[in-house]
């Protein structure tokens, strides 16, 4: 049996093989509720064997989405509209998870077939937050650093959120902590310049982040398992958030019992010099697999089933996930397992085509 489709096991859940989706942004809801789009989308990477189905990037209040198009999850609404796909996902032998995410300062931005630029206010975007008075780039918002009111506020809807995740029959949460967004923004010294006890050293820009995993992990049902997305590295020249810092956030996130780091990088700096190429974020998941001892998600331009399986038979990563080749063909587990010489999980209705 190839790694790549053995059960993988976290609590109490047991997912049918390590191929996941990676949370890509589809652009398409509206105020926040899903279309048939997105169960359209979800549903095939569901039915072409991806072991486990991620929802995009899902804002926990209204500010906190990138842009009008983005899902939310703050109302009993959004949350119905979610159940069908949840079920789908299930009735596929799959497994139904969700990433919930606050964009911060880089939130209210148009749809990105629209010009994806910053919105005014004006233009029916939003006032956005974040740590410090730090606009992300020329043309951006200077968002409203948060008091404690605001954080309170931020904690509250993370956590409302996933009460509403685990309603809709979501078995897994992430919590997003990557990609220049509020939390990871909390984390790099490069947009906290906070002088209070969330900004300045290292455990006190890891304090809210810490706080808000430690809020969903108590609500969230102890047998399920808990996700969380970083950035491992600004890839800043000097000065940024970094790899030892993340094995250091990664340690104190074990503590308090997340599951599995899903370990991505980049965001925070909009021209940040980022060494693209393939496979090129596998070395930090496999440094914080080691240093953390944690189970942990490989992502980034993996696109052939024999090298994702290299990956999990060295021990550099225990999944991975696929964004833009999953985009490109929703069966590609199928085909990976064709590849493997592995029983395909090929759904009744495409046995013909296989």
């Amino acid at each position: 049996m190839a790694k790549l489709f053995s059960t993988f096991r976290l609590r109490d859940l047991t997912i049918p093989n390590r191929i996941f989706l990676s949370p890509m942004c589809q652009y398409s809801a509206i105020e926040g509720v899903v279309q048939p789009w997105h169960l359209v989308h979800l549903g095939s990477r569901a039915a072409g064997g991806a072991g486990l189905v991620m929802v995009e990037a899902t804002g926990v209040e209204p500010n906190g989405r990138i842009s009008p198009g983005c899902v939310g999850l703050w109302n009993t609404l959004q949350r119905d509209a979610l159940k069908p796909i949840c079920e789908f996902i299930k009735s596929q032998g799959s497994i139904p998870a969700i990433q919930l995410a606050h964009a911060g300062r880089k939130a209210s931005t148009q749809i990105p077939w629209a010009g994806g630029k910053p919105m005014k206010i004006s233009d029916g975007g939003w006032q956005v937050c974040g740590p410090s008075a730090l606009a992300f780039d020329e043309g951006f918002q200077i968002p409203t650093p948060l008091g404690e009111n605001e954080l309170t506020r931020v904690k509250t809807a993370f956590v409302h959120s996933a009460h509403l995740a685990l309603e809709a029959g979501f078995e897994v949460v992430e919590i997003h902590m990557a990609h220049g967004y509020l939390l990871h923004e909390f984390l790099s010294p490069l947009s906290n310049q906070r002088v209070d006890e969330y900004g300045g050293s290292l455990q006190n820009r890891m304090r809210f982040p810490l706080e808000i995993a430690h809020e969903v992990r108590m609500i969230w049902p102890s047998n399920l398992p808990l996700f969380v997305r970083i950035s491992a590295t600004d890839w800043a020249e000097s000065g940024g958030w970094d790899l030892d810092e993340s094995v250091i956030f990664c340690q104190e996130l074990k503590k308090i019992g997340i599951d599995l780091i899903d370990v991505s990088s980049g965001g925070t700096l909009p021209r940040a010099k980022i060494p693209v190429g393939r496979h090129f974020q596998v070395p930090l998941a496999s440094e914080i697999r080691q240093k953390a001892s944690l189970p942990v998600g490989a992502v980034g331009l993996i696109t052939d089933p024999l090298e994702a399986e290299k990956i999990l038979v060295s021990e550099q990563a225990d999944a991975v996930f696929l964004g833009r080749e999953l985009l490109r063909n929703p069966h590609w587990p199928l085909v990976a397992a064709q590849k493997l010489g592995v029983p395909a999980p090929i759904p009744k209705q495409y046995l013909r085509g296989f």
